[in-house]
Order: C-alpha cells, then sequence, then structure tokens
C-alpha cells in the first residue's frame, strides 16, 4: 500500500536533520510509500503544532517527525522532550494517524547524535509504515 507520508523536521541542528529527512525518504520509498512535503519548524517545540496542522490537512496517511533535544545544563531539553512525545502521542491516539518519532534525545550529548541520525530516521519511516498496515 502506498501511503502519503508528510515530514515534519525541527532545523536547529540543519546537517544532522538534513540528512535525518534524506535517509526517512529513502526508507519510505523503499518501502513504496511517498514523502509528500517537509515542513521545517525552527526547532522540537514547534514540531506539534505542525504536525497537527498535517494531520488535520486529511492530505497525509502518516507522519515523520525528526529532531535533536540535546542535554543541556538545566532540565529545559526534558520538559521540552516530554511536552512534546506527549502531544504526538495523544494526536494519534485522537486521529488514529501513525505518527513515526524519529526525535533523538532528550538529554542527547553531542558524541550521540552521529550514531543515531540515520538509526532514528528510519525507525520513524517503518513505524509508520508499520502501522498503517
Amino acid at each position: 500500500m502506498s501511503a502519503r507520508i508528510g515530514i515534519v523536521a525541527g532545523a536547529y541542528h540543519v546537517e544532522e536533520t538534513e540528512a535525518m529527512i534524506n535517509f526517512a525518504t529513502e526508507e519510505c520509498s523503499r518501502l513504496g510509500h511517498n514523502v509528500t512535503s517537509v515542513v521545517k519548524v525552527p526547532g522540537a517545540f514547534e514540531i506539534p503544532l505542525a504536525t497537527k496542522r498535517m494531520l488535520d490537512s486529511g492530505d497525509y496517511d502518516g507522519v515523520i517527525t525528526i529532531g535533536i533535544i540535546e542535554k543541556g545544563e538545566t532540565l529545559h531539553g526534558k520538559s521540552i522532550g516530554d511536552s512534546v512525545i506527549s502531544a504526538l502521542t495523544q494526536m494519534q491516539l485522537e486521529t488514529g494517524i501513525p505518527i513515526g518519532l524519529g526525535i533523538i534525545g532528550p538529554g542527547a550529548l553531542p558524541q550521540h547524535i552521529p550514531p543515531r541520525v540515520e538509526k532514528h530516521a528510519r525507525a520513524a519511516a517503518n513505524a509508520v509504515s508499520a502501522m498503517l498496515e
């Protein structure tokens, strides 16, 4: 089944999120799905609103979310991560439309990011595909 997939990506870590978009798009193609649009938002906090807009449009069978939440000196990142994941979970339950979580962190240290870029992006695409079946 070919599905229409949207990607919402936080743009704060430009190089890493661009690579993640490419890996997720490749994986969707391999799975027989079409990425029909990519929306970039400033950071992880804005991902839920852009995702909701995609879901409300009726133009997508699934959404992949991509971002990075680094570990900081305070609990700010954990708070952002908790609220983003909670909002995405709620949207998924309310709409029945799968959302793939390709967000690295919260709490990622710089050395944790590169080895997770491809893995998280492909896993998010595979999660959406699996939940569409």
